[in-house]
């Protein structure tokens, strides 16, 4: 890890006007949510993982801890849970839906 750049990115950051950093946290949040067609059946999926965000909300529906899914997920941080808890919560009917179709395979 280049520690030099993340201090200076977490400076840059630091600097910006509240509109500006406004905007950085939108698009931060907007990019470490994809959906790619043929990766996850274009299901939306953290960062340039083949982790579902409806598989970790299932998984926390099931009783799993931030610490439980950060340990069988090591790629993944917290701010990738809360991210994926905060498109959850903006597109449950799509994420709901996902799990009980997964739930119905079984």
């Amino acid at each position: 890890m280049n520690g030099q750049l993340v201090e200076s990115l977490v400076n840059a950051i630091g600097s910006l006007p509240p509109d500006d950093y406004a905007l950085f946290q939108s698009t931060l949040i907007e990019k470490t949510i994809q959906k790619t067609a043929g990766v996850c059946d274009g299901c939306a999926r953290i960062r340039n993982t083949r982790i579902a965000v409806w598989t970790l909300i299932s998984l926390q529906n099931q009783g799993a801890d931030e610490s439980e899914l950060l340990r069988n997920f090591p790629g993944l941080t917290l701010f990738d849970l809360w991210v994926a808890r905060a498109y959850y919560q903006a597109n449950a009917t799509e994420i709901d839906a996902l799990i009980h179709e997964d739930e119905s395979d079984v």
